[in-house]
């Protein structure tokens, strides 16, 4: 039996015993944790998710927190009085061995769902996915319902878009990764910076574009 489970913004495909590296999980090593977004189960019978698969899910014990190869981040401006620099950086992973793969019972497992670092907590994680589940499963009148409680918890939101060279686009990709004000950015390091480069694949904007001088702007 074999699965596609999704987590960090990418997909993997995974047999049971495979070892894998995604993205910082909030686990210790000897852990065992649950990802409860499995996009296809396949076996004797190929079940696909719309976009779920409704009580499915891959549990995998914690091997050890490691770091990626080293990324060199190198900005040269091509100007009178030109500047440049280079930066490095290793992406902060989880390794992991699979040990089941479920096609049902995933609510009843009592095994606590996989969280990546720097999110909300693992307890408010496992208690919102069973309401995932149903709302992935739900009828589409419900899911409309639903649109305006979310259109009133992003009120209280800086408008990003007030950022050179941020759109709607950039300003989506920031908010799903947590960022929703001036002051957030404002305090990025150069580590934060980097790790949000590769992330969302900004390529250097942020610096390119002076981000964070003009967070500190907009909140003074």
């Amino acid at each position: 039996m074999f699965a596609v489970l999704k987590t960090g913004g990418k997909q993997y495909r995974v047999q049971s015993g495979d070892v894998l590296r995604v993205e910082k999980l909030a686990a210790d090593a000897g852990e065992k944790v649950q990802f409860n977004e499995i996009l296809m189960v396949g076996g004797d019978d190929l079940v696909v998710g719309a976009p779920l698969v409704d009580d499915a899910a891959v549990q995998a014990e914690v091997v050890e927190q490691i770091k990626g190869e080293k990324l060199i981040h190198y900005v040269k401006r091509r100007r009178k009085h030109s500047s440049q620099r280079k930066k490095g950086h290793r992406q902060q992973l989880t390794l992991l061995r699979v040990t089941d793969i479920l096609a049902k019972g995933a609510g009843a497992s009592g095994v606590k769902a996989a969280v990546g670092a720097g999110s909300v907590s693992g307890a408010a994680v496992t208690a919102a996915a069973p309401k995932a589940e149903k709302k992935a499963a739900a009828p589409k009148a419900e899911a409309k319902a639903e649109a305006p409680k979310k259109a009133a918890k992003a009120e209280g939101a800086d408008d990003l878009k007030e950022l050179s060279g941020v759109g709607p686009a950039l300003e989506k990709k920031l908010l799903e990764a947590g960022v929703t004000s001036f002051a957030q950015i404002a305090a990025w390091t150069e580590a934060d910076i980097a790790e949000m480069d590769e992330k969302l694949s900004f390529k250097g904007r942020i610096e390119r574009e002076g981000w964070v001088e003009q967070a500190k702007d907009k909140i003074k």
